[in-house]
């Protein structure tokens, strides 16, 4: 059974993570994202679950307004050939349907199946802005805490400048 967004709450607090959550109306891309901020200081992401030619799966987080070129993106992480990763495919890895991928779903990887990268320019901001596991709420943590929080999952980040 997957986790829920009470799940993720409960077990940040058990590891100490201090976050702040804002509930809003569905947001499946960045456009809605951005209508539904409110007062959420910090950075916003793109969340890409994608599968190269080899089979390993790869959930990319990067500054949300960030080009992303599948190309360039192959050789700056070392991966095969990059497409997106079928919706059910993401239900059965992650725990969740498109428009809800966030670092957080890393709770739901229990076999460590997916490599994690995330943008160094994203990195860098002191607060960083995420879907808890469902695309109606964005949950702010310091990017000290997201580290932490996918160190706990079980999975190593690579932090690669775009």
């Amino acid at each position: 059974m997957k986790n829920t967004k009470e799940n993720l709450f409960e077990y940040l607090n058990q590891l100490g993570i201090e976050t702040q959550t804002v509930e809003h109306p569905p947001a499946f891309t960045v456009k809605d994202a951005k209508a539904h901020r409110d007062n959420l200081s910090g950075a916003h992401s793109k969340n890409l679950f994608l599968k190269d030619k080899k089979g390993q799966l790869w959930l990319v987080v990067c500054l949300e307004d960030r080009q992303v070129n599948m190309k360039d993106l192959k050789t700056r992480i070392g991966s095969a050939h990059l497409s997106f990763g079928k919706p059910d495919l993401l239900m059965d890895v992650l725990g969740v349907s498109p428009g809800s991928v966030s670092p957080f779903t890393l709770i739901n990887d229990v076999e460590i199946r997916v490599r994690v990268v995330l943008d160094q320019e994203m990195m860098a901001c002191l607060y960083l802005n995420f879907h808890p596991l469902e695309n109606t709420a964005t949950t702010q943590i310091s990017n000290e805490g997201l580290l932490s929080f996918i160190k706990s999952c079980g999975h190593q980040t690579d932090i690669v400048a775009f």
